[in-house]
């Protein structure tokens, strides 16, 4: 359904730093980068821009903002990737919006966990799998 996503930043060396540490957690490393962005991915699929996320400059040259009610859900593995995904963003500056817990209103396996970015983007941390997973 999705291609990639983008998200904004006001300061990319600092969106880095924050995603250098959390998206390997999740097996995505970072594969390019420019003067206004950078991209994670595999190598295999950064060129053709699928299945990436990019984090960059808004091209209008305007200030990055979050949107109220926007959130971009990363999926995990396990359990234990979120867990080790929202202690290290934890560790790099994000901001804590949902400690790791079940979500019954989504669904019984709906393990999850939320942080923000520097920018104030809201990331969702999540496992479909039952616990032994």
């Amino acid at each position: 359904m999705f291609s990639h996503i983008m998200l904004g930043t006001n300061n990319l060396e600092e969106s880095i730093k924050f995603y250098d540490q959390v998206m390997p957690i999740l097996g995505h490393q970072r594969q390019c980068t420019g003067e206004t962005f950078t991209g994670y991915g595999s190598p295999t699929t950064i060129s053709t821009g699928v299945n990436c996320l990019w984090i960059g400059k808004p091209f209008n040259g305007q200030e990055a903002s979050s949107g109220n009610g926007v959130n971009v859900a990363l999926l995990a593995a396990s359990r234990q990737q979120v867990d080790a995904f929202y202690s290290a963003a934890l560790e790099a500056g994000g901001i804590d919006e949902g400690s790791p817990s079940i979500r019954e209103a989504a669904h019984p396996n709906f393990y999850a966990a939320y942080v923000r970015d520097p920018t104030g983007n809201k990331l969702v941390i999540v496992c479909h799998e039952s616990p032994s997973t």
